[in-house]
């Protein structure tokens, strides 16, 4: 029996035991941890810097920063053990890199695929511009009358070549309306591009924010550390109850699952940020960028500049101007077309009282279609009610961005009163607070329950400026961008 418990126990162990290779980032004596740049653990860890604790501490004066290591990894405790150095190869790529919000939009208007297909549909109107411009072609055939002749064996045969004379300014009306299709399909190509950015910056923010959560779950769990230690050293003196040793383990252990969970979220981010730029095998990378400098926007100035500049409400003058276009060219339509035709034959019936044939004949002809039944009346009356559409649509438009825009305002300077109340007034005192309560509880002098329940409201706030940070920052990017949807 006693055996099989010492098998099953050394099973446990080695499932608790992984490796872990990576780049010392920094090392601290004091509080007895390093901070490692890990490469990503099959099944378990993605690649990502963190506090360790060590199980031996003589280790921390071997180590520097820079030093690539393999240890045994503890992922219950954070702990490392039988860190070795090791030197890597000189040809070997730096172990940590960051990215921008300049490098990822770079990205995504090359890799991401939206952008790819509005520059094929401005090229899909573009030739649509140059084939409405070319003339009708000409026709050209075979004319014969009377071909056998008779008793005369005469009879005609030559050729003949026809033309379509387009009249009434039917070709620079057509034109015109191709060329405001292929405006807007510009337009729309612009509009496709700005929601690919505004996409990548929503999405890098919220990475950021990530990023923010993992820094501050890892500072919460060796902060757990810590006190465990210390309850540790307080109960071994006999100044300490083992309650409370056991709930500093439990809370311990408890900042370990949180960092592992925000982990997850920020891989979770940056899959949705990598597929959006169009890399959806970009590697887990950090990014630089402040999180805090989000932009002061008022009302007025931000619906002033959208009304302007917005180029929905651009798409939506094109298209009032290409309906006005349409109807100037249902008009010219019924305009009737010269059909002119030529031909050129030899008449092989010979001129009477003698055997010479008469020869080359030529003919023309003239015709148009007359414009009695069909003037093209339904066409013209559809492209009158087109225009009043595109002007209600306008008018539509710009109700639909004031409505937006004051809902993102409304979020928006919600969030950002959030964030700056937290930053300036409750975090500061969170923070005072929890330094006396983990002062006097070293000093014996209060009880752990008040220390730890100051230590989860200050990493409670922690978390909650963080998220009011990522939401001021994401209305104010749909602000920015003209209330423009982001990609689904």
């Amino acid at each position: 029996m006693k055996l099989a418990l010492c098998l099953l126990l050394s099973v446990f162990a080695a499932f608790a035991q992984q490796q872990l290779k990576g780049i010392v980032e920094s090392v601290n004596t004091s509080t007895r941890k390093v901070a490692v740049a890990n490469e990503p653990i099959p099944g378990g860890m993605a690649a990502m810097t963190m506090s360790y604790s060590v199980d031996k501490p003589d280790i921390l004066t071997k180590l520097t920063p820079g030093d690539r290591i393999i240890a045994k990894f503890d992922d219950a405790t954070l702990t490392l053990s039988d860190i070795q150095i090791v030197t890597p190869p000189p040809s070997a790529p730096k172990a940590t890199t960051t990215l921008n919000l300049e490098e990822l939009e770079r990205l995504a208007l090359t890799g991401n695929p939206n952008a790819a297909i509005a520059e094929a549909n401005v090229r899909v109107a573009a030739g649509n511009l140059r084939q409405s411009g070319l003339y009708p072609n000409p026709t050209a055939g075979y004319y014969g009358d009377e071909i056998r002749g008779g008793r005369y064996r005469g009879g005609k045969q030559g050729g003949f070549i026809a033309q379509t004379i387009v009249t009434g300014g039917k070709l620079g009306a057509a034109r015109r309306v191709a060329e405001l299709l292929r405006d807007q399909q510009q337009t729309t190509a612009e509009i496709q591009k700005l929601r690919i950015r505004m996409s990548v910056r929503i999405l890098f923010y919220q990475v950021l924010a990530a990023q923010r959560l993992v820094d501050v779950r890892q500072n919460l769990a060796s902060i757990a550390a810590d006190a465990t230690q210390t309850s540790h050293q307080l109960a071994n003196i006999g100044q300490a109850d083992r309650p409370d040793v056991l709930q500093a383990e439990v809370e311990q252990q408890r900042a370990d699952v949180g960092v592992r969970t925000e982990q997850q979220n920020l891989l979770a981010a940056w899959k949705s940020l990598a597929a959006v730029v169009g890399q959806p095998n970009l590697p887990l990378t950090r990014l630089e960028g402040d999180l805090e400098a989000f932009p002061d926007l008022t009302f007025d100035q931000s619906l002033a500049k959208t009304l302007q500049e917005s180029p929905e409400v651009k798409l939506a003058r094109q298209s009032i101007e290409r309906t006005e276009a349409s109807v100037i060219q249902e008009r010219r339509n019924p305009v009737p077309d010269l059909e002119i035709q030529a031909n050129l034959t030899k008449n092989n019936e010979p001129i009477e009282g003698t055997s010479r044939a008469i020869g080359l004949n030529g003919g023309v002809q003239v015709g148009v279609q007359l414009p009695i039944f069909n003037r093209n009346q339904g066409a013209i009356a559809a492209a009158r009610a087109g225009v009043e559409t595109s002007k209600a649509e306008l008018t539509r438009l710009q109700f639909q961005i004031s409505r937006d825009l004051a809902t993102l305002f409304r979020d928006y300077q919600a969030s950002r009163i959030t964030a700056r109340q937290y930053k300036d007034e409750m975090l500061p005192r969170a923070q005072q607070a929890y330094k006396m309560y983990q002062a006097t509880y070293q000093k014996m002098q209060s009880a752990w329950p008040q220390t730890l329940l100051s230590q989860r409201t200050l990493f409670q706030l922690e978390v909650d400026y963080v998220a009011a940070l990522e939401a001021t920052w994401t209305a104010a990017l749909q602000i920015q961008t003209y209330a423009l949807t982001p990609l689904p």
